[in-house]
């Protein structure tokens, strides 16, 4: 299996094929007449056996290198043992005849059983562009390289007329929509813009069928026509799904405008909506054209936002990068306080998304089940949905991931994984990002549900990363009620403490920014003088 992931002055290459030892074969046909039997072995090389002879499959790589990425270019031309006719102004004709050249040979013409076997590689890059909205940035314009399989961006703006159909947050539209237009009439674009009301509410099948309405009315063109998604992660999943629902796979733009989805929702390839009451239970797996991530976009958002987006770096910090960890502990109220517009901040942001497609890369279809980037999603998924449909307060993606990583801190903690000195600085950038590490929907029986949900998702087995030391992580299968319940004790009453120590403050805690959401009533009861001493 091929894998690179390269970075080089913000950009990130992301490229898979599926071959072995670095090669992609380039089949040359044998001569014409002959009956050649396929049979995949299993050191994953193909081989092309033909009846009591051999016909080698000639292979070829072609790998470019740009000072700003490292780019693998995959292609495989179909076998043919028939003759190819050609006029002055026709495609080339294929003429008719059976070859063998599929996985099972011709041994389906005798049993009536046929094996089928294909490769499609996976190319994209993850680039920051800064200013995409101004008039001299040319980003948006890039179109569809000419007959490139997979569908590749081109360099450059095509020389015909462009069309774009734009599927945009409808927060982000209100901030940003006039520019958008102006952006798009100045270069002479026809477009269609659709804002969305793109929320965790509303993260359903209906917003599919409206952009897919809307997607048919303008005769997208999709080998040519890349749809632009514009906004957080519930917008970029929605339009990810549509995008790869209509005709089959068109491809896609994204340009996250949060934290969040900058350096999680963007850059992966799932796509998803909510079903049944279920987080993300109906989705596909869809790798985008493009990413463009465009750091002024943050400059809109509030500190909850902020806050909410850091929780996903914090994950990669804990369980993969200690030296990113001790970036957050110096700088995470800078973060907040410049809307990740300092220097630190690009750093910080960076180090999250290599260490994101690092582990995204080699198992994007997730046939491995045991995932680092899983860390915080154990319980988080059952928090999030119940906090979403009961009377409480709502919980933001990454407030529910980090109240799964706080429980975990202080699982490791019980089993004696991290020391108490680790406990208290994975806590301290917790407290110094403002981040929520307890909800009041949290009961055991809503964590538990949440984790038995978790384990039948991993085929019965718990797989749930757990930190061992700061940077490092191990996983676990024998998570059990008694310690939840234990861990969860703790939690809740750090954050009882908390809120008693905010309430000395003016609603805010020493060493952190961001003030705490008003005290639900059913915590109240816990709140005495705060004793930090943890």
């Amino acid at each position: 299996m091929v894998l690179q992931t390269a970075q080089r002055g913000g950009v990130f290459t992301n490229s898979v094929a599926g071959v072995s030892q670095n090669m992609q074969a380039r089949c040359r046909a044998p001569r014409a007449g002959a009956l050649v039997q396929s049979s995949f072995h299993s050191n994953g090389i193909h081989r092309l056996q033909r009846r009591g002879l051999y016909a080698a499959r000639q292979a070829s790589v072609l790998v470019t290198s740009q000072a700003t990425a490292i780019d693998q270019i995959v292609t495989a031309e179909a076998p043919s043992t028939s003759s190819m006719a050609a006029g002055p102004n026709s495609d080339n004709v294929c003429m008719s005849g059976l070859n063998g050249l599929s996985a099972g040979g011709v041994e389906g013409l005798d049993s009536g059983c046929f094996h089928v076997a294909a490769q499609q590689p996976v190319l994209y890059t993850v680039q920051e562009s800064l200013n995409l909205l101004s008039l001299d940035n040319k980003s948006l314009l890039r179109g569809l390289l000419p007959d490139s399989f997979p569908a590749r961006l081109a360099a450059e703006p095509g020389t015909e007329k462009q069309r774009r159909f734009i599927i945009i947050d409808e927060n982000v539209f209100d901030t940003y929509g006039p520019q958008l237009e102006q952006y798009m009439q100045y270069h002479g674009v026809e477009y269609e813009i659709l804002p969305l009301p793109t929320c965790e509410p509303n993260k359903s099948f209906n917003l599919i069928f409206q952009v897919a309405e809307r997607l048919e009315a303008f005769k997208l063109n999709r080998r040519k026509e890349p749809i632009i998604a514009i906004g957080g992660g519930v917008c970029l999943d929605v339009a990810g799904l549509a995008a790869n629902l209509y005709r089959r796979n068109t491809p896609l733009i994204k340009i996250p405008t949060t934290v969040m989805a900058a350096v999680d929702a963007s850059i992966g390839i799932k796509t998803a909506v909510n079903f049944h009451g279920r987080k993300n239970k109906m989705g596909t797996y869809c790798a985008p054209l493009a990413v463009f991530i465009d750091k002024t976009f943050l400059k809109t958002l509030g500190d909850r936002h902020l806050s909410n987006g850091s929780a996903e770096i914090l994950k990669m910090a804990c369980i993969k990068d200690g030296e990113l960890f001790e970036l957050l502990e110096k700088h995470s109220a800078e973060l907040i306080q410049t809307k990740f517009q300092s220097p630190h901040a690009s750093t910080i942001m960076r180090r999250s998304i290599q260490g994101m497609l690092e582990e995204l890369e080699y198992n994007l279809w997730e046939h491995i089940l045991s995932r680092l980037v899983d860390y915080g999603h154990a319980f988080s998924p059952e928090i999030e949905m119940a906090a979403l449909q009961g009377d409480e307060a709502l919980l933001l993606h990454g407030e529910a991931v980090n109240i799964d990583m706080a429980l975990t801190t202080q699982l490791a903690y019980q089993r004696g994984y991290i020391s108490s000195e680790e406990r208290r600085r994975v806590f301290g950038v917790m407290r110094q990002l403002g981040l929520a590490i307890w909800h009041e929907v949290c009961t055991i029986d809503v964590l538990m549900q949440g984790l038995e949900d978790t384990t039948r998702q991993r085929d019965g087995i718990q797989r749930v990363p757990f930190m061992k030391g700061i940077g490092e992580a191990m996983f676990v299968n024998d998570i059990v009620r008694e310690e939840v319940e234990l861990a969860a004790q703790y939690v809740s009453q750090l954050h009882a403490e908390q809120l008693a120590e905010a309430a000395h403050n003016g609603g805010y805690l020493a060493n952190s920014i961001t003030p705490l959401e008003p005290v639900p009533q059913s915590v109240k009861q816990f709140i005495r003088e705060p004793a930090m001493a943890h």
